[in-house]
């Protein structure tokens, strides 16, 4: 049995991770690979409403992956750190390789992520 030696890390990782696995937060996160955007600039760029980009921006600004700044009365929204965009970029050339067997996966499902 394997016996979990930092089980706080492994938590926080996933905490971590779970910032990543909606589809609205990693629109976001995409657009904002380009650069600082508006919230109105966000919501032509992805589609969503709003209240649900403000809202997942409220929570990936929360969990430390996108900051803002303020210039004039606008309010610009970017990613915190290169390495985010660097991790999205592996999940890219990560996913190109996989994409059939996560695609084709049944042990994640829309039901599994609401128990998380």
């Amino acid at each position: 049995m394997l016996r979990m030696a930092y089980p706080k890390t492994y938590e926080l990782q996933a905490k971590f991770f779970r910032g990543f696995a909606d589809p609205s937060r990693l629109a976001i996160l995409e657009v904002l690979r380009g650069g600082a955007l508006t919230v109105s600039e966000i919501v032509r760029a992805t589609g969503l409403t709003q209240s649900n980009v403000s809202n997942h921006l409220a929570c990936l600004r929360d969990c430390g992956l996108v900051v803002t700044r303020r210039q004039g009365k606008f309010i610009y929204y970017e990613l915190s750190d290169p390495r985010v965009e660097q991790l999205l970029r592996l999940a890219d050339e990560l996913l190109a390789g996989i994409a059939k067997g996560v695609y084709e996966c049944t042990r994640y499902t829309a039901e599994e992520r609401g128990h998380g």
